[in-house]
């Protein structure tokens, strides 16, 4: 930051970056776009899901992976706690995924809840995650009583889980 910024509006810029990649993220899961995930990790962070722990980079492909099993997904970031020391941070993020999972007997929405205690470093100017750790709080499971016939409603704007969401076109000003 410019040695003649305000040091509480640095402060708040620092935290908005931190932010910002906690909800980056959640975007890039949620349209299985792996470059995206991959971007908001320096390239030495790590992850641990519980059932993942390891590189970020690693974790990437494994994402996508269980990703492809599901028909939909949509994480909401809720509270976001972000403590700045330096060029280190630490976050604690609330979330809700919402999980669509076919099943052998029909359709499921499983939702998970908890948060995200993230390690973020500022390196060469620029914040990224340098380890997540996912907290889980609660979950629950039932059958799936989505009722949209996406195919039968063209006038509709579904989303993608892929470049082929609408929020694409929309950040690139077309």
């Amino acid at each position: 930051m410019a040695a003649d910024l305000d040091p509480r509006v640095a402060l708040l810029l620092d935290k908005m970056a931190c932010t910002e990649l906690v909800h980056r993220l959640a975007r890039g899961i949620d349209r299985c776009d792996a470059d995206l995930v991959r971007a908001v990790f320096h390239p030495d962070a790590t992850d641990d899901h519980g059932m993942y722990k390891g590189t970020a980079e690693a974790f990437v492909p494994w994402v996508m992976d269980v990703l492809a099993g599901m028909r939909r997904t949509q994480h909401v970031i809720g509270n976001v706690l972000i403590e700045v020391e330096g060029d280190r941070a630490q976050g604690e993020a609330y979330f809700i995924a919402h999980h669509h999972v076919p099943g052998a007997e029909g359709d499921n929405f499983m939702v998970a809840a908890g948060r995200y205690l993230d390690r973020f470093e500022r390196r060469e100017g620029e914040w990224r995650i340098s380890h997540r750790h996912a907290v889980y709080d609660w979950s629950t499971v039932a059958p799936s009583t989505d009722m949209w016939d996406r195919g039968a409603m063209p006038d509709y704007a579904f989303g993608a889980r892929s470049h082929a969401d609408p929020s694409y076109n929309h950040f690139a000003g077309a």
